[in-house]
């Protein structure tokens, strides 16, 4: 894949950010996640690629763009295949409600190349790169908070492990306190939550528990791109979603997903786009006379290029897709 496919992503994520911005604090998290699909649609019809989304807003009758199985890019003859992954959105009640930590992310990789994961749940360990390969998702806790800091030179009293502030992790959460780590509890968005394990600025040392596997996939790509680690674990809890596991070629939902299972490879692209203030990225500003600022995060795994990047939007001047 062409390596200013990088910079074209964050015009993607940026055009996302930018339109669900204006929705911060409103209430409406449906209309904060359609405008940042909206943006985020009208900015890939520009791309110069043949991309299916893979992972995406719902099936085809569920969702009226950005559907999982949609056809997107530009799509000339010579256009590179991808698998793409997106969130347009990644923490839609925490714009609604002007909270942080909401951010705008999209994830590609060849053809055939990402785990087209289900909607439904993702047991979830994330670890920056001085970690990777001394936690195992089927270890027991105390095991894993153990070598962690160890390999983080830290004693385990000043170990921060995050995860979603969710009732079915009260019996984790009370073990990870008895052992002596400290917690950070977030609301909602896991993408940004995972990949904050990998930044030593964020505070943030390890990431466990349920969420949604999708949002696990997209994990995936950023942690790889910087080297880290991130495993997974299927959670059905029906029998349609024991079904599309064995669809996937996944009989044994007790398998954990590593790396190479959730991306193949090592050609993959990520990048994302700060739509409220958080640990990872800056929300988006909006200055005066029409101008608007925006943090994002562009990698791609094959080099382990990690690039931040500020802009400044003259909005009056772009095109009706980007404002």
């Amino acid at each position: 894949m062409d390596r200013d496919l990088a910079l074209n992503l964050v015009r993607v994520t940026e055009a996302a950010a930018l339109k669900a911005a204006k929705h911060m604090g409103r209430g409406d998290k449906n209309a904060a996640d359609q405008a940042a699909v909206d943006g985020m649609r009208r900015m890939f019809d520009t791309i110069h690629i043949n991309g299916v989304v893979v992972i995406g807003e719902g099936e085809m009758d569920e969702a009226p763009m950005l559907y999982i199985g949609e056809k997107i890019g530009c799509r000339a003859k010579d256009d590179v295949k991808v698998d793409i992954a997106v969130d347009p959105l990644d923490g839609t009640s925490l714009i609604a409600k002007g909270r942080p930590n909401a951010i705008s992310v999209v994830a590609i990789a060849p053809e055939g190349c990402l785990l087209h994961a289900p909607d439904m749940y993702m047991n979830k360990l994330a670890v920056s790169a001085k970690a990777k390969g001394v936690a195992d998702i089927n270890a027991p806790l105390e095991d894993n908070l153990r070598n962690v800091a160890k390999a983080l030179n830290k004693d385990i009293s000043d170990l921060t492990v995050t995860m979603l502030d969710r009732p079915r992790h009260e019996e984790m959460i009370d073990k990870i306190r008895r052992l002596g780590a400290r917690i950070k509890l977030f609301g909602d968005g896991d993408v940004a939550a995972a990949i904050a394990a990998a930044f030593e600025y964020t505070g943030v040392d390890m990431l466990l528990g349920t969420g949604g596997a999708p949002e696990g996939v997209i994990a995936a790509v950023a942690m790889k791109c910087l080297g880290a680690d991130f495993q997974g674990k299927l959670v059905p809890y029906t029998d349609e979603e024991k079904d599309r596991c064995r669809m996937m070629g996944i009989d044994d939902t007790n398998r954990v997903l590593y790396l190479d299972d959730l991306v193949k490879g090592n050609e993959a692209y990520f990048a994302a786009t700060g739509v409220s203030d958080g640990e990872l990225l800056k929300g988006v500003l909006y200055y005066e006379k029409g101008r608007a600022k925006t943090h994002s995060l562009v990698m791609r795994s094959e080099t382990g290029t990690i690039r931040f990047i500020e802009a400044i939007h003259q909005l009056e001047k772009k095109p009706e897709y980007a404002i």
